[in-house]
């Protein structure tokens, strides 16, 4: 990662009142540690780029995923911020931050709470069910946010501690 991303993903965590490594997760999740800006959902959803817009979130943004996937991993934190701003004050913990991005109504709710079952949402269920970890037909908050917990502890070992990044607002 380029020091203007570290800067701008730095800025960009302190202005919305969340941990820098809960974000640095999500987006290591969704672009499968690539943090590349182009990086597409394999499963045909359109989803694109650093915590994968959907088509209709990018057009509601006042762009495409095609143009956030033609822009840099930098260029594109814009729109992340953008994106996560309404819920700036209510991404306290590392799974509503990845809520956030997948289930935004489940921001605040306590980690046993079901997001999807197999008979109630069979197809959110079926999109979904690589994070049923236990496999018995629900999605809880915790389920869903166990993968993106599994990168923040990745990212948190000593190999990938980050080292000189400065704070856009630090001038040298």
């Amino acid at each position: 990662m380029s020091q203007t991303f570290r800067d701008r993903i730095t800025w960009t965590a302190d202005a919305l009142g969340v941990e820098l490594d809960y974000l640095m997760a999500v987006m290591a999740f969704e672009t499968g540690e690539t943090f590349s800006a182009s990086v597409r959902n394999g499963a045909g959803s359109g989803a694109t780029g650093l915590i994968q817009f959907m088509p209709a979130t990018a057009r509601g943004m006042g762009t495409t995923t095609d143009a956030l996937a033609a822009m840099s991993a930098e260029d594109q934190i814009a729109y992340v911020y953008r994106y996560l701003l309404p819920y700036k004050g209510r991404m306290r913990t590392l799974s509503d931050v990845y809520m956030a991005v997948l289930w935004p109504a489940a921001i605040g709710k306590p980690e046993s709470a079901p997001l999807w079952t197999q008979a109630e949402r069979p197809t959110t269920y079926r999109q979904n069910a690589g994070l049923d970890g236990n496999r018995d037909g629900t999605i809880t908050k915790a389920e869903a946010a166990g993968k993106v917990r599994e990168k923040l502890e990745r990212g948190l070992m000593p190999l990938y501690a980050w080292t000189g990044a400065v704070h856009p607002s630090v001038t040298k």
